[in-house]
């Protein structure tokens, strides 16, 4: 008799085991190739680092690091990028009533440690906090980290634009708000990367520090005053 956790039947559960095998080993071998990336860009630099260094310390082709990444770029901001979805999903699930630049700043702090442990399932959230030296210390880097924060900003905008019942394009204060917000961040980012404190709770008590340096004139309920 055929026990029930058997392989051997025809309702594609063989199928589906092996499938989840092959995803499994696949994600097994992109997240080695991240970690192998982010280690070598931390202790050896990232002009310094090609695409062969880190498929050899992975003992893997160059054509199979391609196949998980579009080039090393891609590896220094692959969880840099995950914060950012994680953080634009918090700000959307803030709740209503809340103003908009305190709905941003309770999106960033409350979800901290969410976005963290999301991070650590990747690599060691030391290695990822050594790597922002990195980029904040390459020109290629940065630039390129500079452009996506002006697009994300974007993306923001618009939320907080939807929330307040606002046309974006039309009423200023969405932008300028993230803008505020992401200029913020930004100077957090690089006090805390050329400081000593190179901790997790040092970038948080940066950034919650200077969050609360926001003046009032942003931070106020909008739908309750006259659009400009």
């Amino acid at each position: 008799m055929t026990p029930p956790y058997s392989l051997n039947c025809d309702d594609g559960s063989e199928e589906r085991h092996h499938l989840n095998l092959r995803e499994r080993k696949k994600r097994r071998t992109r997240d080695a190739l991240l970690r192998a990336a982010l280690e070598l860009f931390a202790t050896r630099g990232y002009e310094e680092t090609t695409v062969d260094d880190i498929a050899a310390a992975v003992d893997v082709s160059q054509r199979t690091f391609f196949r998980y990444f579009a080039g090393k770029e891609e590896t220094a901001f692959f969880v840099p990028r995950l914060t950012e979805a994680l953080v634009v999903d918090a700000v959307r699930a803030r709740p209503p009533h809340e103003a908009p630049l305190e709905a941003l700043r309770r999106a960033v702090l409350e979800s901290w440690d969410a976005i963290n442990e999301a991070v650590e399932e990747l690599v060691p959230i030391e290695l990822h906090l050594r790597v922002y030296r990195v980029i904040e210390s390459t020109p290629a880097l940065l630039a390129a980290h500079l452009r996506r924060a002006a697009e994300l900003e974007e993306q923001l905008a618009g939320i907080i634009a939807e929330r307040e019942g606002l046309d974006v394009d039309a009423d200023p204060r969405p932008r300028i708000v993230v803008a505020l917000f992401g200029g913020v961040i930004r100077v957090t980012e690089r006090l805390w990367s050329a400081g000593d404190d190179l901790t997790l709770d040092g970038m948080r008590e940066l950034t919650a520090a200077y969050l609360d340096q926001v003046g009032p004139a942003l931070a106020g309920n909008w739908r309750t005053g006259q659009s400009p």
